[in-house]
């Protein structure tokens, strides 16, 4: 049920005013490592999670281009609440395209209202350890469901998640894609991985034992790699560049205020600005199907301008910025981030070309 103090757009003034008391406590989340609970409380209050989640189910159901604008306004104000917000949304997302009516019933009323909290670890799927002989998650078919035995190896608040939505491979190679209750027996988070940036998302590994799971917890499968459905991906991967755009305006806009004492730093500023404001038209562009411009080229984009506004904000900075506490430094450490996660074989080559100035 959508309330009157729920944000309703990314227009709208609540939300800006969101944005305002993220950013006020970046800095203090960064330094202390903590998990966001106050930061998600405010979301919360204001109806944020019912954005992932179809009026049907009790959310607001937002399209990509709102999504993404939203996105782009939280990771600059605070990226790790920000990013931590994305794993409800992709959650919520595959738990409403899956043909589980039963799961959406039970699952996402309290999700759209924030109540639970759900993750996703499915990047043993996709990027993460691929290359291991055996499976990092395996499922053995049981009657009445399946049996998980290994570890997820990136969850973004597991020690906090109600809910995981994940995924494991079965002997014969197919895969299942499938929602897994924390408090099963056998379920154990381990200790957040220390991060050079984003420790307070406490990111770390999952590991399963003998875990008994119902079948009424299957999204999908069992069916040969899973994840190719394409089920509930939605803005999974221009996600990950609206957060780094979000992150680069941040440092640009930085870089702007100094200039106005600084005239010196106004031709950086103004280059760095007009290339952002080139590259989210792009990406919003993307989302309406108004291109057929490559998300992967777009990641790559995002990426640079990342680093590069990022170091020119700790270059205007001073030594001030090279000080703990200080937003530049924070940023800079924060994209690294984009360099490592669900980070795809072109992107990745594109970047190392770039840092080896073989770049076109």
């Amino acid at each position: 049920m959508v309330s009157q103090s729920s944000i309703l757009s990314p227009d709208e003034p609540a939300f800006e005013t969101l944005c305002l008391r993220l950013s006020e406590r970046a800095d203090a989340l960064d330094a202390e490592g903590a998990w966001p609970a106050e930061q998600l409380e405010l979301c919360r209050r204001q109806g944020v999670f019912g954005w992932f989640v179809p009026p049907e189910w009790g959310g607001q159901g937002w399209e990509e281009e709102r999504l993404l604008r939203a996105f782009m306004r939280l990771g600059g104000a605070c990226l790790a609440t920000a990013f931590v917000l994305t794993q409800p949304l992709g959650a919520c997302r595959r738990i409403a395209a899956s043909e589980n009516d039963d799961l959406k019933a039970r699952l996402l009323p309290s999700l759209a209202r924030g109540d639970k909290f759900a993750s996703v670890g499915i990047s043993h799927l996709t990027t993460s350890r691929r290359h291991l002989a055996r499976p990092m998650m395996t499922a053995r078919e049981e009657s009445g469901g399946f049996v998980l035995d290994g570890t997820i190896p990136w969850v973004t608040g597991g020690p906090h998640a109600d809910y995981i939505v994940t995924g494991a491979a079965c002997e014969d190679g197919r895969q299942i894609l499938a929602v897994l209750p924390t408090d099963l027996p056998g379920v154990t988070s381990q200790e957040p991985a220390r991060l050079v940036g984003l420790t307070s998302t406490h990111t770390g590994e999952v590991r399963c034992e003998s875990v008994e799971l119902g079948a009424e917890w299957l999204l999908a499968g069992p069916v040969e790699n899973v994840l190719a459905l394409g089920k509930g991906a939605g803005t999974a991967g221009l996600l990950t560049s609206a957060l780094a755009l979000g992150l680069a305006g941040a440092a640009i806009a930085f870089l702007g205020q100094e200039s106005a004492k600084r005239p010196e730093l106004a031709p950086a500023a103004e280059s760095l600005r007009a290339e952002h404001a080139e590259i989210e038209a792009e990406l919003l562009a993307i989302a309406t199907g108004q291109t057929d411009c490559s998300a992967e080229s777009l990641r790559s984009r995002a990426n640079s301008l990342a680093l590069r506004s990022s170091q020119a904000a700790l270059t205007a900075a001073k030594g001030s910025g090279y000080v703990v506490g200080h937003p530049a430094g924070r940023w800079c450490r924060e994209a690294l981030f984009f360099l490592v996660w669900s980070c795809p074989q072109p992107v990745m080559a594109a970047a190392l070309c770039e840092l080896a100035g073989l770049s076109d």
